[in-house]
């Protein structure tokens, strides 16, 4: 048996959803909106990279993953979601000093 996911059409009223993962390979992410896929992505690392260590790959994979998709995600509200524990603080950061006033 087959399954075939059927892709979501954006809307530009809702948040994203980025899902990021890398392994010692290749890169993936998926782009989605309330639980439904809009874009999937995966890309083969050259030699060089898949020397890097985890926390290199996972963040190559949300900048890749950000990169791909930019004309979605532009001005746009989105959420990544990583299982690399050591990228926490990027998902802590706010635009435009919001935390330094604190």
């Amino acid at each position: 048996m087959v399954i075939v996911s059927v892709l979501a059409i954006p809307s530009f009223t809702k948040p994203f959803k980025l899902e990021t993962d890398s392994s010692e390979k290749e890169i993936r992410a998926v782009l989605s909106q309330e639980g439904r896929p809009v874009a999937y992505m995966s890309h083969k690392l050259s030699e060089r990279n898949q020397q890097k260590s985890v926390y290199e790959g996972e963040l190559m994979a949300i900048v890749f993953a950000i990169q791909k998709w930019r004309h979605y995600l532009l001005r746009q509200k989105f959420t990544v979601y990583t299982d690399q524990k050591s990228l926490k603080f990027l998902l802590d950061q706010r635009l435009g000093g919001e935390d330094q006033q604190k």
